[in-house]
C-alpha cells in the first residue's frame, strides 16, 4: 500500500511547488481557497488519470510478465522423461501440503540458482539451473524446491511484480524527463529555460525521490520473503541443515549469465549477477536484493 501513498503523495507534492512559483493572478481567482485549496483542486482532477495509466501498466505486465521472464532467465519446460528425478521431489512436496503442481522449466547454465515464477495456478513455474540439479544432492535440492514453492504458496512472485511495475514507472517517468530536459537543452542552444523548464526539473526531481523510495520498498521486500520463504523450506521438508548446505554451494558460483536485469535478479534463491557482501548491514545492504546468504545459513543452522 505504501507504493501508490508515494505516488500519490509526490504527485500532491508536484503541484504544491508549482502552485507555490505561480504568479499572484492565480491566488487572486482563488481568494477563498488560498494555496492548498489550489493545489488540491489540480490534484484531484489529475487523480483518475493517474489511476487510469497505473491500471494499463499493471494490465501489460500481468500479461506479459512470464514471457519476459522466460526470456530475461532462457528458460525452457523441463521434460519429466529427461529427469524423473526433478518431477519426483516437486511432486512429493506438493502432495505433502495439498498443492497443484506448478510447471518445471530449466535454465542452461552450469552455475547453481532457482527461481519461482507465475500468477496463478496455470502460470506458477518453478525454474532450476542445469546446474543446481547436476551439483546437488537429493536433499540439498529437495530443500531448494521446497524454497521456491514455499514463494509460490506465499504469493511472493505477485507481490514481486506489483513492486516491480511500481519501480517501473517511476523508472519510466525519470527517464522520459530527464531526456526531456536533455534533448530540450540542445534544441535550446544556451537559452535560458522558461517556466515550462522549471517544472520538468521539478517532476524530474520528484520521480528520481519517487525511483529512490520505491527501490527501498522492493528491496525490502524481496529480502523479508527470502527469510521467509528460507523458513518454509525448512518446515515443509523438516531438515533445514539440508538447505543450508545447499546455499553454501550456491553460493560459490550463482551467477547465470544470461540474467542481466536487476527485476528479474531478485526472483533468484541468490542473485544471479553478484554476489552480495557478508556484512549484516551497510549502505549497499539497503539496495541489495538479498540478504546476506551467510545471515541466511546461521539462521537455517538455529532453526
Amino acid at each position: 500500500m505504501l507504493f501508490p501513498v508515494v505516488l500519490f503523495g509526490l504527485v500532491w507534492i508536484f503541484f504544491l511547488l508549482i502552485s507555490m512559483g505561480q504568479s499572484e493572478y492565480l491566488y487572486a481567482e482563488h481568494e477563498q481557497s488560498g494555496l492548498l485549496g489550489i493545489v488540491n483542486s489540480r490534484f484531484l482532477r489529475t487523480i483518475p488519470w493517474i489511476a487510469l495509466g497505473v491500471i494499463i501498466w499493471f494490465t501489460i505486465a500481468w500479461i506479459s510478465h512470464s514471457a519476459m521472464i522466460n526470456a530475461a532467465t532462457s528458460s525452457k519446460p523441463l521434460e519429466r522423461k529427461e529427469n524423473k528425478r526433478v518431477y519426483n521431489l516437486v511432486e512429493n512436496l506438493c502432495i505433502s501440503v495439498g498443492m497443484a503442481m506448478p510447471k518445471v522449466n530449466i535454465i542452461e547454465d552450469d552455475s547453481l540458482n532457482a527461481f519461482a515464477s507465475g500468477l496463478g495456478p496455470k502460470t506458477y513455474t518453478v525454474s532450476l539451473s542445469r546446474g543446481i540439479i547436476n551439483k546437488l544432492d537429493d536433499r540439498e535440492l529437495e530443500a531448494v524446491i521446497a524454497h521456491e514453492l514455499t514463494h509460490i504458496r506465499n504469493r511472493d512472485v505477485r507481490l514481486l511484480i506489483i513492486s516491480i511495475v511500481f519501480v517501473g514507472i517511476f523508472a519510466f517517468i525519470s527517464e522520459t524527463l530527464f531526456r526531456t530536459i536533455r534533448f530540450g537543452a540542445i534544441s535550446s542552444k544556451g537559452k535560458k529555460a522558461g517556466g515550462g523548464g522549471i517544472v520538468i526539473i521539478i517532476a524530474l526531481v520528484l520521480a528520481l525521490v519517487g525511483y529512490l523510495i520505491a527501490m527501498l520498498f522492493r528491496f525490502a521486500l524481496s529480502r523479508k520473503r527470502e527469510y521467509l520463504a528460507d523458513a518454509g523450506a525448512a518446515e515443509l521438508t523438516r531438515d533445514p541443515l539440508a538447505l543450508a548446505s545447499a546455499l553454501r554451494k550456491i553460493s560459490n558460483d550463482p551467477t547465470i549469465e544470461a540474467v542481466k536485469r536487476n527485476d528479474v535478479a531478485q526472483m533468484f534463491i541468490e542473485n544471479p549477477q553478484a554476489e552480495l557482501k557478508n556484512s549484516s548491514f551497510s549502505f549497499n545492504a539497503l539496495f541489495a536484493t538479498h540478504p546476506p546468504i551467510r545471515k541466511r545459513i546461521e539462521l537455517l543452522e538455529q532453526y
